[in-house]
C-alpha cells in the first residue's frame, strides 16, 4: 500500500494555517462591535468572547461607552446576565445606558481603589456563569495578573474588556486584541482607533469612528437649532449669523458621569 502524496498533507495543513499578511479567522465566538468599520478590521468581525480585549485610553472615562455599548447591550440580550463594572471612574448614568440597551438592573458596579481588590473582583466575576460581560479599569495591573484574567475569561467564555492608560502601549500584554482610542487631532468629531495587536497585518491607517452616536448627534443638533431660533426671536442674533455655545448637561453629584455628559457644541 503506497503512502499518500506529500501534496495532500500540505493542502490539508494549509487550510488551518494563518498567514501573517492576512486577517485571521476567529477561533472562538465573537460579538459584533456595532461599528461596521471596526468589525471589518477584527478577526471574525467582532469582539472576541473568552479573551481579553485591552483598551488604551488617554483618560479612564474616555470613549469607553461609545465603543462598548452596542456589544454590551447585545451580550445582555443574549445571555441575560449582568455587566460587571469594576473600578469605573464615575457613577454610570443608568437612564442613558438603559436608553441604549443596557438596563439598570443589568449593571453591577464594583467600587474599589485598591488594585488587588479590583483584580480579585474581576477574576471572581469572570468565574460567575451568570455574568454577560466584564469591564474593568486596571491601570496598575502587571503582565502575570492580566494573564490570569485572560485564562479565566477563556475558561468561562466571557466578554472581558480591560481599560488601561495609553502609556502602557509599548509594554507586553497577553490580550488577544489591543486598541488605542483617542480623539482625532484632525477632526474632533471623530475617534481614532489604532489597533495595536490583532491576528492580522498592521493597519495602514487608523479606524475612524464618530465621537457621538447618531441619536446623541441629532439631539445636540436640535438643541443648537432651538437656541438659535430663540435668540433670533429675541433679536439678539441676526438671522444667518454663526454662533457657538457650550451646552452642559449637569450630572448628579456634581461630577461627570460614564457617558461624558459635558458636550461642546459648535
Amino acid at each position: 500500500m503506497g503512502l499518500p502524496f506529500l501534496d495532500s498533507f500540505s493542502a490539508a495543513a494549509g487550510r488551518g494555517v494563518w498567514h501573517a499578511d492576512e486577517l485571521g479567522l476567529a477561533d472562538a465566538q465573537v460579538v459584533a462591535t456595532g461599528h461596521a468599520a471596526l468589525d471589518a478590521e477584527l478577526p471574525g468581525g467582532g469582539w472576541p468572547v473568552g479573551a481579553m480585549t485591552e483598551l488604551l485610553l488617554p483618560a479612564p472615562e474616555a470613549h469607553v461607552w461609545r465603543l462598548l455599548l452596542p456589544a454590551l447591550a447585545q451580550a445582555v440580550a443574549t445571555r441575560g446576565g449582568p455587566v460587571v463594572l469594576i473600578g469605573a471612574p464615575y457613577e454610570p448614568c443608568g437612564a442613558s445606558l438603559a436608553a441604549q440597551g443596557v438596563p439598570v438592573e443589568a449593571l453591577m458596579w464594583v467600587r474599589s481603589e485598591a488594585p488587588a481588590a479590583r483584580l480579585w473582583a474581576c477574576e471572581q466575576a469572570l468565574r460567575c456563569a451568570d455574568v454577560s460581560a466584564v469591564v474593568a479599569w486596571l491601570p496598575q495591573a502587571r503582565v502575570g495578573e492580566l494573564r490570569r484574567l485572560q485564562l479565566a475569561a477563556a475558561q468561562h467564555e466571557v466578554l472581558l474588556f480591560v481599560c488601561r492608560p495609553e502609556s502602557v502601549a509599548l509594554s507586553a500584554s497577553p490580550a488577544r486584541l489591543r486598541i488605542r482610542a483617542d480623539r482625532s487631532q484632525a477632526d474632533v468629531s471623530q475617534i481614532e482607533l489604532n489597533i495595536l495587536k490583532r491576528r492580522g497585518p498592521p493597519l495602514a491607517a487608523p479606524v475612524m469612528l464618530p465621537a457621538r452616536n447618531e441619536r446623541m448627534a441629532a439631539l445636540l443638533a436640535a438643541a443648537r437649532l432651538r437656541r438659535k431660533l430663540r435668540l433670533q426671536q429675541r433679536g439678539t442674533v441676526p438671522a444667518g449669523a454663526a454662533s457657538a455655545t457650550v451646552v452642559r448637561i449637569d450630572a448628579w453629584k456634581g461630577g461627570p458621569d460614564a457617558l461624558d455628559r459635558l458636550a461642546v457644541v459648535a
